[in-house]
């Protein structure tokens, strides 16, 4: 029988891979929207759901571990929200973190 810190350690893999897919589906959110206020086409309900992807995400991927990743997710959370559209000279940072997210997400096995 494993120490009480490996069936912790278990059980969050058993998590992470549970919601794995879900966590990949709110960075690809955070993308698809950096894209579209690069394009200059981001609605409404596609900043809604960027803002709330990366709230979600900043509150999740530290329980994992990943700690950047819930420093970055509050970053793109920050700029996604509010009512007005977020500043177009924010996209590259915008990139940066939707990269960076993808990375630390796929590290994490």
């Amino acid at each position: 029988m494993g120490t009480p810190q490996q069936a912790m350690a278990e059980a969050l893999d058993r998590l992470w891979k549970q919601h794995h897919p879900q966590i990949v589906e709110r960075v690809s959110q955070i993308e698809s929207a950096t894209r579209a206020l690069q394009a200059n086409e981001l609605s409404k309900d596609q900043q809604g759901q960027a803002n709330a992807a990366a709230h979600k995400l900043a509150g999740v991927l530290g329980t994992f571990g990943l700690t950047k990743g819930t420093v970055l997710a509050r970053e793109a959370e920050l700029l996604y929200a509010g009512d007005a559209e977020p500043d177009p000279g924010s996209v590259p940072r915008l990139h940066e973190i939707a990269s960076e997210l993808k990375v630390l997400v796929s590290s994490r096995k």
